[in-house]
């Protein structure tokens, strides 16, 4: 069953982003580890509402949570919060307002560093976005440092251990009734110190460099999309991985075709002659040009359907449909001999508008309109 983030916050549907904060800052002074240590049962429950609040507070991920759940936020590429570190950097603002401590580093940092995730905001065409499309991106990030690989010192010496926090990357210190751990302010939170840094990186583990991405951007997507390339963000530190690439999709408007889901709408300008008698006229689709076939008598508004020239289904299923809005066209300048002609058959239909005109009136006197 997909969680209910609201009733984990304890907030209505239509919270605000301040209700919204508020009640998550409530949770997270509650359940932070620093006052349950060892209890599994307020950790969960810290993890949770931070999930809760990391749906909730961004605009994007809530709207498609409110129409689709947790399975549409997974489909979208969203995969939780991750561990309490990434926890603590995703809401430094809050952390800090509550526990004194800002950026949400907490742990020592001896170990494997993963790389930072990157966004990358892609606009493209409207036929590119229906139809698919291969692009190539240029980007540039910070990647790992192989002359140091990634350590930030320089190859053949070490790091002096931080004699402040003897190490442990940490230091205690007590806030009313609990302790509280916060980084060490002399090594950041890494528990040693770069005496000798490397001369490449200058002791960070990483290089800004431009790199060009391939991306294959499949049939169907829509603004909002979201592709997730592994590997493809910013690079691991002390042999960590790296961080991945996020491209959000942005499409451009059409002049002529509009969507809606998987199904395309566009207006077909008919004279009244061609409305009046019917016709076969080329329509264009976002597949080439399709004959259709207008009827005697069409009226304004009156739609028609092309089955399969919509938009292909990003999950292989099938194509919408295309839906043609009929746009009779009055002219403004008519020729002389137009005119007359008009006049002859406005003579030719006068009798019989007249017969109507006088079913209708009697019908509203007599209060039978509805007969």
């Amino acid at each position: 069953m997909d969680k209910d983030y609201y009733n984990i916050l304890g907030v209505a549907k239509t919270a605000s982003a301040d209700e919204i904060k508020k009640a998550y800052r409530k949770l997270a002074m509650k359940y932070h580890p620093d006052r349950n240590p060892d209890d599994k049962e307020a950790e969960e429950k810290f993890k949770a509402a931070a999930e809760a609040y990391e749906v909730l507070r961004d605009t994007e991920k809530r709207k498609i949570y409110d129409r689709f759940g947790v399975e549409g936020l997974r489909n979208s590429g969203y995969s939780g919060p991750g561990n309490f570190e990434d926890i603590f950097s995703s809401f430094g603002d809050i952390f800090g307002d509550l526990f004194g401590f800002s950026q949400g580093n907490r742990r020592h940092n001896q170990g494997p560093i993963q790389g930072n995730d990157l966004r990358y905001d892609l606009t493209i065409s409207f036929m590119d976005a229906v139809l698919g499309v291969e692009k190539e991106i240029e980007i540039t990030k910070r990647e790992t440092c192989w002359t140091c690989e990634g350590s930030g010192i320089r190859p053949g010496h070490k790091n002096k251990v931080c004699s402040y926090c003897h190490g442990s990357g940490q230091v205690t210190r007590s806030q009313g009734f609990f302790s509280i751990r916060t980084p060490c302010p002399e090594c950041q939170g890494q528990g040693e110190i770069i005496t000798d840094p490397c001369n490449e990186c200058h002791g960070s583990g990483l290089i800004a460099k431009k790199k060009k991405v391939s991306l294959k951007i499949p049939a169907g997507v829509d603004t909002g999309a979201r592709m997730r390339l592994r590997g493809e963000g910013e690079g691991g530190r002390k042999g960590g991985a790296n961080g991945d690439l996020y491209v959000i999709i942005h499409v451009e408007e059409h002049n002529f075709f509009q969507r809606d889901g998987d199904l395309i709408y566009c207006e077909l300008p008919l004279s009244m002659t061609q409305a009046s008698l019917g016709c076969s006229l080329e329509v264009p689709t976002i597949s080439g040009k399709k004959t259709l076939k207008i009827p005697k008598g069409t009226q304004p508004g009156q739609t028609f359907r092309l089955h399969g020239e919509g938009v292909p289904s990003l999950r292989g299923h099938g194509k919408g449909d295309m839906v043609v809005e009929i746009k009779v066209v009055i002219p403004k300048k008519l020729s002389k001999r137009q005119e007359e002609l008009l006049q002859e058959f406005a003579d030719l239909e006068s009798g019989e508008e007249e017969h109507h005109s006088e079913g209708f009136f009697k019908k509203l006197f007599s209060g039978n309109l509805g007969s």
